[in-house]
């Protein structure tokens, strides 16, 4: 494990990171069980794949329209590209999530240099415009890592943060945070970005902790409690007509909107149209929190909402996936995915 701790710190001093400093970045997770089962690990990484194949060939639609043309999705479709085969074929979610997989375990951590030039090193399939925009950036005009993000509010850096658990899983450490928090800032360097994934990566070690599915309320709350004061408080405005005189933090917005739908009892697809549902984290965290707080014990239904509910369905999905897949682990997720993916 490389300790990167110090290095965060060294960005937030020198303001080369959009993020608060916070009692969570000096704190290590709470130990894994004894017991605990590896397979919920492979849950986890599969579980985002499965649900960035479910979502991608359908990606972009407004989910009525992707509705009237296919139905419910319960299984893999065809895919757009036919370079990537035929079914079960995943995109630049699950890509950049595996190629950060494998820097770490090269690197026998985060080195985000390393990581930053992995980006960089090979064809992207649907790629996003932040990422290209830093590929350009890095690449192309030799800016450093440091230096090469864009201040986004896109969803591709929490879309692939799950394998940040990977090195610290045997000696859990506070470098977890600080690697999340690097790992976002190399492509997506704003603070309701940074703060988003380390409040992510921390429930994604708490889900693999658990033998059983939160409460419904757990989701929401544990976000908020960890974003709040890493995000503090920006004027992020939201897109949808319904939400447009809303300006503030993520954290408050994602609280905000989810807690309302609770109260109204809104379906998964009428609360995501209210607040949207596209590749902004404005939109992107209240989905997948309200997803799974309404289904988070059923990893199923949680992935097939947010194939057929949402409109950046593959990202919504792997997102949604990946914690479901590390709270109910391989075993609990449909093998024909599985096997199909």
């Amino acid at each position: 494990m490389i300790d990167n701790t110090g290095l965060l710190q060294d960005c937030i001093a020198n303001s080369l990171i959009r993020l608060h400093d916070a009692d969570v970045l000096h704190r290590a997770p709470g130990p894994l069980p004894s017991e605990f089962d590896f397979q919920k690990v492979e849950g986890m990484l599969l579980g985002l794949a499965i649900g960035d194949a479910l979502g991608a060939p359908t990606e972009g639609m407004l989910p009525d329209e992707r509705h009237s043309h296919y139905g419910e999705i319960r299984d893999f479709l065809p895919s757009r590209n036919p370079d990537l085969g035929a079914l079960g074929a995943v995109t630049d979610d699950s890509q950049l999530a595996f190629w950060t997989l494998e820097q770490l375990l090269a690197d026998g951590g985060l080195v985000p240099e390393h990581l930053a030039d992995k980006f960089c090193s090979g064809h992207i399939y649907g790629i996003g415009n932040t990422v290209r925009q830093f590929i350009v950036r890095h690449k192309d005009q030799g800016l450093p890592w440091q230096l090469a993000a864009t201040d986004s509010l896109g969803n591709g850096a929490l879309m692939r943060i799950a394998p940040t658990l990977i090195p610290h899983l045997q000696m859990p450490h506070a470098s977890l945070y600080a690697d999340a928090a690097l790992n976002a800032m190399v492509t997506h360097n704003a603070y309701g970005n940074t703060a988003a994934c380390v409040a992510f990566v921390d429930m994604l070690w708490q889900l693999l902790a658990m033998r059983a599915a939160p409460s419904p309320d757990w989701w929401v709350e544990s976000f908020v409690s960890v974003a709040r004061e890493l995000e503090g408080e920006t004027s992020y405005v939201p897109g949808m007509p319904g939400v447009a005189g809303y300006r503030g933090p993520l954290w408050r917005f994602a609280e905000m909107m989810c807690l309302g739908a609770f109260e109204t009892h809104a379906p998964v697809v009428e609360a995501c149209n209210h607040w949207g549902s596209g590749a902004s984290l404005l939109e992107t965290v209240p989905s997948v929190l309200y997803i799974l707080s309404l289904y988070g014990h059923d990893p199923e239904a949680a992935i097939v909402r947010a194939v057929n509910d949402t409109k950046d369905n593959d990202t919504v999905a792997a997102i949604v996936g990946a914690a479901v897949g590390a709270l109910h682990g391989l075993a609990g997720l449909p093998s024909r995915w599985v096997r199909d993916l």
